[in-house]
């Protein structure tokens, strides 16, 4: 097992091993998320997940400690400097969505819809067939293989009809996720799709 003093780690990283920075990303990536979680407010994580500003705090980190190294004296310095460049990402998603139109606080909550009255998607009249209610069994047991559990919820509650906003509202998660995980389950379909030609 290689070693993961400091220094080795740091000489690593600059020599470009994916193996290193690997180890960097999961010494901090949880309490980088829960910094980032803890600086947006719930109204901006429908807008930015914490995920992403992790995601890009680190690419920030390596693409400049690859090119001019940080001058950083042990894994405290390291940390130190990460949640900096955390706070600063967030900050600036901040500045982001509450300037004049794009204000978190002028949105309003989404509600769910309820009854006959409630906006949303509403499912045809007629019934599948029962060879079509078992393919559509197969294929959804099929896009479950290999998602986490906060994927199956968004597929679940997206068939169910619930839109982007609601679904981001009950999962917990942006809105910009859900798109991104809506996305993979519809390239994976495609892919299914197309092998079954």
């Amino acid at each position: 097992m290689p070693d993961d003093s400091f220094t080795d780690i740091m000489a690593r990283l600059q020599a470009g091993d994916p193996d290193a920075a690997a180890r960097v990303f999961d010494r901090f990536a949880r309490r980088l998320i829960e910094l980032a979680r803890a600086r947006l407010d719930a109204r901006l994580r429908r807008k930015v997940d914490p995920e992403d500003v992790l995601q890009s705090a680190f690419k920030s980190f390596f693409l400049r400690q690859a090119d001019r190294p940080y001058d950083l004296t042990g894994w405290d310095g390291l940390w130190g400097l990460l949640a900096c460049i955390t706070a600063r990402k967030c900050g600036r998603q901040m500045e982001h969505f509450r300037a004049a139109r794009r204000d978190v606080g002028r949105e309003a909550d989404p509600q769910p819809a309820s009854g006959d009255s409630g906006p949303g998607w509403e499912a045809p009249d007629t019934d599948p067939s029962p060879s079509e209610a078992a393919a559509l069994a197969e294929t959804v047991e099929e896009l479950h293989r290999g998602l986490t559990e906060r994927d199956r919820h968004i597929l679940a509650l997206s068939l169910q009809g619930y839109g982007v906003p609601e679904v981001s509202a009950e999962v917990g998660c942006t809105e910009r996720t859900v798109y991104r995980v809506l996305g993979h389950i519809r390239e994976r379909l495609e892919a299914q799709r197309d092998a079954q030609k």
